[in-house]
């Protein structure tokens, strides 16, 4: 689940992926099926897949999981999965986007109409908030465990590997990328020696939303967390600033 890509939310996200990897393991399961049923099961003539592999190992996915989740969508009687992205927004007009993964779209629209609804949000039309967001790829790396990278050399390395920038502070470096090239260039920073917290595709909003009233606070933690526990939702990003993920 993402708001926005500072390590700080990265570092709260990471804790819950952490306690429910089963959990990511399905979600990428998924994606994969998806994918294997749309364009086949060799990586080496399937670039999204090939990119899907990669994005399981950089959640520590193993490998034995990865080759039953392209074996089982091959088979004839592999789950059919139907792709549908939400929006809307949550309590005080947080700007909220919704992917999943379903074999039921009628479950996964009442439930996810239902937590907009319960939580002081209203889901909207396609298109009503995505275009506040921009798709991009963001891989961290912490400062600590990378205790000899130069800086320079480091941004160096990210930029000819085809990253589009690269910041940091205190505690991580940041490199953003084309959604398409973030687990290439996380391949080319690791075969250099750099150790990758994270890499993914992420959309990062153009402006934030901080809330102050305690019941919208309240409300916008609920709605996050009844749509990371069901099972349909894949992706959830919003612009909710300084919020505990």
């Amino acid at each position: 689940m993402s708001g926005h890509s500072k390590w700080n939310n990265i570092k709260n996200k990471k804790a819950k992926t952490d306690a429910a990897k089963g959990k990511i393991f399905t979600r990428i399961g998924k994606e994969i099926a998806i994918c294997v049923r749309d364009g086949g099961g060799d990586p080496s003539t399937n670039g999204k897949l090939r990119d899907l592999i990669a994005k399981a190992k950089s959640n520590n996915v193993p490998n034995d999981n990865i080759e039953r989740a392209i074996k089982k969508a091959l088979g004839a009687d592999s789950v059919q999965y139907e792709e549908i992205r939400y929006e809307g927004y949550g309590p005080a007009g947080v700007a909220v986007i919704v992917e999943t993964a379903t074999d039921s779209k009628n479950r996964t629209a009442s439930n996810v109409r239902h937590y907009f609804d319960k939580y002081g949000g209203n889901l909207g039309a396609t298109g009503c908030v995505s275009y506040m967001f921009e798709d991009k790829g963001v891989i961290i790396l912490l400062r600590e465990d990378n205790e000899n990278a130069d800086e320079d050399e480091l941004m160096e390395a990210a930029l000819e590997a085809g990253a589009e920038d690269f910041s940091s502070d205190e505690d991580s470096f940041e490199i953003t990328t084309e959604p398409g090239d973030v687990y290439a260039i996380r391949e080319e920073l690791e075969k250099l020696g750099y150790k990758v917290e994270s890499a993914e595709e992420d959309k990062i909003p153009q402006n934030y939303i901080t809330l102050d009233d305690e019941d919208a606070i309240k409300n916008m933690n609920l709605l996050l967390e009844h749509l990371d526990d069901d099972d349909d939702v894949q992706n959830v990003y919003h612009n909710w600033e300084n919020c505990e993920e």
